[in-house]
């Protein structure tokens, strides 16, 4: 009966329910690589050394504060509630005027990702050897060419967990912008299950497939961290004309 139930549900609304997943999807992985982007950014400008100059100075301090104050406040308030205050506020504040529901969902998505990759950006600096500023320094490199060329690539490949983490939070985090009417996985999973009485049966349905896209991009994402680690057995050439100058190097050694 179950089953019957579930067959129904899905004969009736799957094309509706994989629309959800597509803009679940959509939401996620661009809220996710925006979010990155505001990291990067907030990470670089909150590092950059004080000026000498006290006007400088000032604006520095200005602009520190008000990444903080973003920081904590989209980390600690739910995303619902950001949702609700971004998209009605802009009504409130245009007279009536409402924006489009995935660009919204995007951005509310991307400035709350941004808001926690900023963390973990920072904490991806801090983790790099200071002697490492300091040689880009004695090359003559700018703050920005230091973070760019030196720092940032370092950072990714540390973080990257972190980051793939935040995109599948992202995907089940889709859902509560149901409460603005986009149209995610949840939005039509609910509406499926409105309409045919079968609540259990739709939601079961949304839950094995939330499962199956965070389960499939975990793997991935996994691969792809290995994939970066590069090879576990290297050869160091100590010479190039002296083969015994040769250090080869195995994983278990």
């Amino acid at each position: 009966m179950f089953f019957e139930s579930v067959a129904n549900i899905w004969n009736k609304y799957g094309g509706s329910i994989m629309g959800g997943v597509g803009n679940t999807m959509l939401i996620a992985l661009i809220g996710t690589v925006m979010g990155l982007l505001i990291g990067l950014i907030n990470g670089i400008i909150r590092t950059v050394p004080k000026s000498k100059n006290g006007f400088i100075r000032f604006i520095q301090s200005l602009i520190n504060f008000i990444i903080t104050a973003y920081v904590e406040i989209f980390r600690g308030t739910p995303m619902m509630v950001q949702a609700m205050l971004i998209f009605w506020g802009y009504a409130f504040a245009s007279g009536g005027v409402t924006l489009p529901l995935i660009p919204s969902g995007i951005f509310i998505v991307s400035i709350n990702t941004g808001a926690y990759i900023t963390e973990i950006v920072r904490g991806g600096i801090i983790s790099i050897d200071r002697g490492q500023f300091e040689g880009a320094a004695s090359l003559g490199m700018n703050h920005f060419q230091t973070m760019t060329r030196v720092v940032i690539p370092q950072v990714m490949r540390n973080i990257l967990p972190s980051v793939s983490n935040e995109f599948v939070i992202n995907i089940k985090d889709t859902s509560v912008l149901n409460v603005i009417g986009v149209t995610e996985l949840y939005y039509y999973a609910n509406s499926a299950a409105k309409q045919s009485y079968k609540t259990f049966e739709a939601f079961a349905i949304a839950c094995v497939i939330y499962f199956v896209l965070t389960f499939s991009i975990t793997r991935l994402l996994r691969l792809v961290e290995r994939l970066l680690e590069g090879k576990k057995n290297y050869t160091i050439f100590g010479s190039q004309t002296d083969p015994a100058a040769e250090i080869h190097v195995k994983e278990d050694e």
